[in-house]
């Protein structure tokens, strides 16, 4: 049996939730700036872009264990 190495698994996870903390607060500025109420809508899109993220890093991390 091939033993797990938990350090990859945390950085895909820590990749895809700072990928979608980048995204997240970039829409929640495009948003906010255009409807002229930046704070509510640069925290939504950050609430909404790290959940999104981590869950993009579980599924690369799950594509990698079928591969292997």
């Amino acid at each position: 049996m091939k033993p797990t190495n938990n350090i990859n698994r945390i950085n895909n996870l820590a990749l895809g939730t700072a990928i979608g903390m980048a995204i997240g607060t970039v829409a929640g500025i495009a948003i906010g700036a255009a409807a002229d109420n930046l704070p509510i809508w640069l925290a939504i899109g950050i609430g909404c872009g790290m959940p999104i993220g981590a869950s993009i890093g579980l599924l690369l991390d799950n594509r990698k264990k079928k591969n292997n």
